[in-house]
């Protein structure tokens, strides 16, 4: 498991990713294809930081490798979304965009660890 400095570091991360998707979502144009999105990515990017809350607080080791297991597929799905935004070259900010792939290439890469550690702790008992 994390130690609390790391906890708090992490959550600190996933809320300024959120408020990173956040900005780049505003800053899609006002058509139908960049509201779909920019509503989409609203919801699956800021829900990393909401969840990983919630998984801080788990009821059980179960609960913790679920709620976690929900941070990743949220990742995943911005990931994606922000991948269908550049190649569509909806965003201005190509830096922006960049970093926010990295950000999420980063994060996904972290809970994937984050699982595999939980769940062969949870095997171990």
């Amino acid at each position: 498991m994390l130690s609390e400095k790391n906890k708090s570091d992490l959550e600190e991360r996933l809320v300024r990713y959120a408020v990173l998707i956040i900005e780049i979502a505003e800053g899609l144009p006002k058509s139908y294809t960049g509201m779909h999105l920019a509503g989409q990515m609203i919801r699956s990017g800021t829900s990393p930081a909401l969840n990983y809350g919630e998984a801080s607080s788990a009821e059980s080791k179960k609960d913790f490798i679920h709620k976690i297991k929900i941070v990743l597929k949220e990742l995943k799905e911005t990931r994606v979304a922000l991948k269908i935004v550049e190649l569509a070259t909806l965003y201005p900010n190509n830096e922006k965009l960049s970093k926010a792939i990295d950000e999420s290439n980063e994060l996904i890469a972290i809970f994937i660890t984050s699982v595999n550690t939980a769940v062969r702790n949870l095997r171990q008992q």
